[in-house]
């Protein structure tokens, strides 16, 4: 009985694994079938489909996908900067207009700023345009508060609420952010005679800043705003130090700017000060020697800058100027105090305080041979303002006894203008109105003592 319930048994299993085996087979046959209409991934040769292979397929794939999205989102700010740029590109009148304009513009810098994917050569031509029509405009004549003969601090300059300037500030942030991102490639397609290059492709088909446009910028220094004149500085400066390419021009064309106000102005002319900031940036990078074509921008521009009556409102920037081509070259300042002399003015007397001071600083770095060929007429100059009517200029001319290099210079030689000295400061003893300048005298008069007692003595005879 047990014997054959064993054989019932095996061939009850034999059964159920001959089902078995049939159905894994039948299976693993339909996955075949299945899989073979599905396209493979195979390795690409020398390469195994190990567990990181499958990791970096899975990675080209995610990268493809975010690489399609980030286009997606590049065309969609794109054209949200075309609506915003046409809108922006149109003159508004009313107070509510201009206030949807300054937000809109404010958008647009924002969107500028915060932008990862560069912006396409289309967009950034509606950019620029949209600059050149809100900035490039005519610009009334400068006032007569600007062109003042009386020096001023720009933190003393009260400014006229502009309506105008409320969104012209931010069209200034905007060329400023695009200057700072631009590629220089991009600009670099123009030929020297302002032409376009066909030779450029796609990426620098476009030209962004011109001659043309430059130009325009330099026109904007004529604004009676002095903020937007230091919003122009500051972009025209940008555009210098990253455009290499187009240094010489500019060059060019700020001189043509300090002449025209020179010699073919009333002096009636803003931005001067400006100019020649800027000027003053260039000038501090030229290398020794100097360039002859330097020396004459020195000669025929810098210099013949101290005529006008106007001069003290750019002084500062000048005197800058001037002395770094003096510190780079001192024989130049034989050349510069000569100059100066010549110019010296006759009834403005906050211009003679301004030279006095100039001419003390260029002293300081004169060579020596070139001080000796205008002592003369440098202490003539001085002592005529020692005598000077109007206190300001007596005091200044009297403090550059204060200044030790000027004196160390100045005293190897003095003997031969001694009896100038000692004539203006008894004069100033005498008769002199104020108390001060005379107090001033006195202090001056017993340094010419200490220096040569018995020269002194022997002047007053």
């Amino acid at each position: 009985m047990k014997k054959k319930t064993i054989q019932r048994y095996s061939k009850h299993h034999k059964s159920d694994t001959l089902w078995i085996t049939k159905t894994y087979s039948h299976h693993m046959n339909m996955l075949a079938q299945r899989n073979h209409h599905k396209t493979t991934i195979k390795p690409s040769p020398g390469k195994s489909t190990t567990l990181q292979y499958l990791f970096d397929l899975d990675s080209k794939c995610f990268t493809t996908q975010n690489n399609k999205n980030t286009t997606q989102s590049s065309d969609s700010r794109d054209e949200e900067l075309a609506l915003i740029i046409k809108y922006c590109s149109e003159s508004r009148s009313g107070d509510q207009e201009s206030a949807l304009k300054r937000l809109k513009l404010t958008q647009l810098l924002s969107i500028i700023k915060t932008s990862v994917t560069p912006v396409s050569d289309l967009t950034l031509d509606m950019l620029f345009k949209m600059v050149a029509s809100n900035l490039f405009r005519p610009l009334p004549p400068p006032s007569s508060t600007m062109c003042s003969t009386i020096p001023f601090d720009d933190d003393d300059i009260v400014t006229v609420p502009s309506a105008a300037w409320a969104y012209l500030q931010i069209v200034y942030d905007i060329l400023l952010r695009l200057i700072i991102k631009i590629d220089v490639k991009s600009v670099q397609g123009e030929s020297s005679d302002g032409s376009r290059n066909s030779n450029q492709g796609p990426a620098t088909g476009e030209q962004f800043i011109t001659r043309n446009f430059i130009l325009n910028l330099l026109t904007l220094f004529n604004s009676d705003d002095h903020r937007e004149r230091d919003a122009v500085k500051n972009i025209v400066h940008r555009i210098y130090s990253k455009f290499t390419f187009y240094r010489s021009f500019m060059r060019k064309s700020m001189t043509d700017v300090l002449l025209h106000f020179i010699y073919e102005t009333d002096h009636r002319q803003n931005g001067i000060g400006e100019i020649l900031e800027i000027w003053g940036s260039i000038i501090n990078g030229f290398t020794v020697p100097l360039k002859e074509q330097h020396k004459v921008f020195l000669s025929r521009v810098l210099i013949p800058l101290h005529k006008p009556k106007n001069m003290t409102v750019y002084h500062r920037q000048l005197v800058y100027c001037v002395s770094q081509f003096v510190q780079k070259e001192s024989k130049l300042g034989g050349l510069v105090i000569g100059k100066i002399l010549k110019y010296w003015p006759v009834t403005n007397c906050q211009k003679e305080v301004l030279l006095i001071g100039e001419l003390e600083e260029i002293v300081e770095n004169v060579d020596r041979l070139q001080y000796l060929r205008v002592d003369v007429a440098l202490w003539t100059r001085i002592a005529k303002c020692v005598k000077s009517d109007n206190s300001q200029v007596a005091e200044r001319a009297l403090y550059v006894w204060n200044n030790e290099q000027f004196m160390k210079v100045a005293s190897e030689d003095i003997e031969k203008v001694f009896h100038l000295l000692v004539e203006a400061v008894e004069t100033n003893l005498r008769f002199h109105w104020s108390e001060n300048v005379q107090q001033l005298t006195q202090n001056v008069k017993i340094l010419l003592q200490e220096h040569d007692a018995l020269l002194y003595e022997k002047c007053l005879g």
